[in-house]
């Protein structure tokens, strides 16, 4: 009976506890909306403009679009054009992609009421060509447009490469006529070619800095030549190889050019085994980088070992190196003797000889090395540490699988971790291959 009376006790004091804990947050939202009334509740529907239109900057669109229905305040607030500067149309066929789309009602919406309002807009495409066609579509209903960025995102190919060219092209160019002030283009991967270089620099070439076309296999290094003669506020360029030439970067390399700040080059092979790729003379280089002696040149190689033969034959200043698949102890070697403004490399595979002299080759000579990166390759403790020691702590970043190190008779993986931190400077422990 006596335990019947105190749980009753207990129920009947909780109610006040609870009316208190509503005072309090009364009294907060008080304090921060300006009520000095205890018991005001707050009206959700006279918050002010600006205060609504903040909380609706970090909502994602779907929750946008629902909390606009709230109350005519809030939907107007919905409209305003801060909140449709960026935008990313986001396309994919349900029936074989995974990804979200934005709906057909919302982006009839969009150009009808903000399509002059728009500055910054992305399109991130599945592979499907309905989704790229539905692009096209779009891009070719911007006739009000301002945009500043553009970027054409394909998740998986062939996407935009399997729209006609006439099609994207002809939607490129209402984009390119009608903004008038676009600064950064991310185009890989698409249909883009030279006439609609040319209506891109007649109309964007006081503005345009960066320009991204990577795998635009109707783009020659003409089209190439006309931007770089005439866009001199270009900061940013990547293109595949095969467009680059010793004219190109003569003409890059020009007086009337501002300094190029970005240079990202990829090497792919289409076609294995059957592409024999050219090389740029020294002199190009060295005109590039005496008019830009600051710019990043970024490689990117997908290329099978004996494809590599036409690069890094003698002095590249080439600052960032990423390979994709398996490159030889010979092309490491050449990378140590020629490449002395490396920053970075990437290795993502090599065969089963050891890296120890190409490494230590590179430490020599890259002085300005500051982040190093191995994947399936192989190095002993002692070349590693002996690497690390002659980078000694400029090493920023230094990732490699612990797999990929050889333990020997002076050191063990427990006492490599111990040896590398000591000279870089801080804590480093070698990378755990994943068991899941």
């Amino acid at each position: 009976m006596k335990r019947a009376r105190q749980k009753v006790v207990v129920e009947n004091e909780a109610p006040q506890m609870s009316e208190k804990s509503k005072k309090q947050k009364t009294c907060l939202y008080g304090s921060v909306f300006g009520e000095t009334d205890l018991h005001t509740s707050v009206d959700w529907g006279n918050l002010p403009h600006h205060v609504i239109l903040h909380i609706f900057q970090f909502l994602p669109l779907v929750d946008r679009a629902r909390a606009s229905s709230v109350c005519r305040r809030w939907n107007e607030v919905f409209h305003i054009p801060d909140l449709w500067r960026r935008f990313e149309f986001e396309l994919s066929q349900p029936a074989t992609s995974y990804l979200k789309s934005t709906h057909p009602d919302l982006i009839q919406q969009i150009i009808k009421r903000h399509a002059d309002h728009l500055q910054y807009v992305s399109f991130k495409v599945d592979s499907s060509t309905e989704s790229a066609e539905a692009a096209c579509n779009i891009l070719s209903q911007l006739v009000n447009c301002s945009i500043k960025t553009l970027g054409l995102i394909s998740t998986a190919k062939p996407s935009f490469m399997n729209v006609s060219k006439a099609h994207f092209t002809s939607a490129l160019t209402v984009v390119f006529v009608n903004s008038k002030s676009l600064s950064s283009i991310k185009i890989d991967d698409t249909p883009l070619d030279d006439p609609s270089l040319k209506v891109l620099v007649a109309n964007n070439s006081d503005t345009l800095k960066l320009l991204k076309m990577s795998s635009c296999p109707h783009v020659s290094p003409a089209g190439i030549l006309c931007v770089a003669d005439q866009c001199h506020g270009l900061k940013e360029l990547a293109l595949n190889y095969y467009i680059l030439s010793d004219e190109l970067l003569l003409a890059l390399s020009s007086e009337k050019h501002v300094d190029l700040e970005h240079l990202r080059i990829d090497v792919v092979s289409e076609n294995p085994g059957q592409v024999q790729f050219h090389t740029i003379k020294k002199q190009s280089w060295d005109a590039l980088l005496k008019h830009s002696p600051k710019v990043n040149i970024v490689m990117y190689f997908f290329l099978c070992e004996e494809e590599f033969d036409a690069f890094f034959r003698e002095e590249t200043p080439v600052t960032h190196l990423y390979f994709g698949r398996a490159v030889s102890k010979a092309m490491l070697g050449r990378i140590g003797m020629n490449c002395p403004r490396l920053i970075e490399l990437v290795v993502c595979a090599n065969g089963l000889q050891p890296l120890d002299d190409e490494l230590i080759r590179i430490a020599e000579r890259c002085k300005n090395l500051t982040a190093m990166g191995l994947g399936e390759c192989e190095v002993t403790c002692r070349g590693f540490i002996e690497f690390v020691k002659m980078c000694g702590g400029r090493l920023t970043q230094l990732s490699i699988m612990e797999e990929v190190l050889i333990p020997d008779n002076d050191y063990s993986l427990d006492r490599l971790h111990l040896e590398v931190s000591k000279h870089l400077g801080r804590m480093w422990f070698p990378d755990m291959m994943p068991t899941w």
